[in-house]
């Protein structure tokens, strides 16, 4: 391809007389290189971010729960029916890979000096606790029973710094209801999640403490939690148990009802989507940087070529022929600048990564350090989206040379 053939000799031409346009050449990839870091990096911190979040969310109860219908009218824990043959049917569902079962029950925890309001939250032997192992400081994870009482205890640090508790100590658990019912539990392990709002508020135990706290019928619960496999199928998934369970009575005349982890979390999701809007208004911003930043390369480029542009009209090559050479020479430096982009982007990521440079206030973000994602198919559309709008971009611009003359161009120096 003649037009490709040129381009690439303009790119490579090291001529000495063509100084004017090499910082515009410069320039240009500079910021085509800085533009599609900063680009790379938002990207991966948000995407790490709202799964980090997410993570945190669905860790403390997964991505679906079924459970009374009257519990959200009501700050009284009221239970559903659910036996193995209940979790036998929900874990038939399409896209359900894990299903659990769950008790609450609110009361104050006290000490000498401190008393604090909790959750008590009692889980069964089918519980799947790797999210709470991930994040034990210390201590260890006792074998929590639906059929008798470990009187075991798991607490977040944040409780065990406001109520100065460590591993072994007993602590005195009230619930009130027409009179107070007192617990005495030994904290076996102390895990740190870093999200607040949780981490103030639940104790977890045995399934069998929690039940017989609630004067409950075997079989009866809270609810039970659900784990998907593909979390973007999360709404339809919902919606198929939904169809199923929502407003079924139990033999108990409890009524199930389905919500997902969206539906219980709106505001903590709400806050998530937002991110996706400033990380539009980056990519924008910066591929408008980039962008004008090569057209003004262009432009001096073609001046600096006038010469060559009118000697290649006078041998019969027409406008569109000579603006796909500039095109193609354009499409070169984009890639040049990309390649470093990429590079810059993916080593801070990378950093970031296994060094936690960049910290964050856990009281206020719920993590630690800045946390990065890498998703190969955002990473590659990324990409080639830059290249198509900034190459886009330079085609009016290159309409420039459609104003050159060859007879007055030749003359040109």
């Amino acid at each position: 391809m003649l037009e490709l053939f040129i381009a690439k000799r303009i790119y490579r031409d090291k001529e000495e007389g063509k100084q004017v346009s090499r910082p515009a050449v410069l320039i240009a990839m500079v910021g085509i290189a800085i533009g599609l870091a900063v680009i790379i990096v938002s990207v991966a911190v948000v995407i790490g971010f709202k799964k980090e979040v997410r993570n945190k969310i669905t860790g403390f109860g997964s991505d679906i729960h079924i459970h009374n219908f009257d519990a959200i009218r009501s700050y009284e824990t009221q239970p559903v029916f659910i036996d193995s043959l209940v979790m036998e049917d929900l874990a038939g569902f399409p896209n359900v890979v894990h299903v659990q079962r769950y008790s609450t029950k609110p009361g104050i925890i006290k000490t000498d000096d401190a008393f604090q309001g909790i959750v008590l939250k009692g889980v069964g032997p089918e519980y799947d606790l790797e999210f709470f192992r991930d994040h034990l400081l210390e201590g260890e994870i006792p074998l929590f029973s639906d059929t008798m009482a470990t009187n075991q205890v798991l607490i977040s640090s944040t409780i065990a710094a406001d109520l100065q508790l460590s591993t072994g100590d007993k602590i005195l658990t009230y619930f009130i209801e027409k009179e107070v019912r007192a617990r005495a539990l030994t904290v076996a392990g102390i895990y740190q999640t870093n999200f607040s709002e949780y981490d103030k508020l639940f104790l977890v135990t045995d399934l069998y403490t929690v039940n017989r706290l609630n004067n409950w019928e075997s079989g009866q619960v809270t609810g039970a939690e659900i784990r998907i496999a593909d979390y973007n199928k999360l709404e339809d998934t919902a919606y198929d148990i939904g169809e199923v369970y929502d407003t079924l009575e139990d033999g108990y005349g409890g009524t199930y009802f389905v919500q997902d982890v969206e539906d219980l979390n709106p505001q903590i999701f709400a806050w998530l989507g937002l991110l996706d809007l400033n990380v539009w208004v980056i990519l924008t911003l910066m591929i408008g940087v980039a962008g004008f930043t090569m057209i003004s390369g262009l432009l001096i480029i073609i001046l600096e070529r006038t010469n060559m542009i009118g000697i290649l009209k006078a041998l019969g090559a027409d406008n569109r022929t000579i603006r796909k050479i500039f095109l193609w020479f354009s499409v070169f430096l984009i890639g040049k600048g990309m390649l470093w982009g990429n590079a810059i982007g993916l080593m801070i990521c990378f950093l970031q990564s296994r060094f936690d440079l960049m910290k964050l206030d856990p009281e206020t973000y719920y993590v630690a350090s800045v946390p990065v994602s890498f998703n190969i198919w955002w990473f590659l559309l990324l990409n080639i989206g830059t290249l198509l709008v900034s190459v886009l971009m330079l085609v009016g611009p290159s309409y420039l040379i459609t104003r050159i003359h060859p007879a007055e161009s030749i003359r040109y120096e």
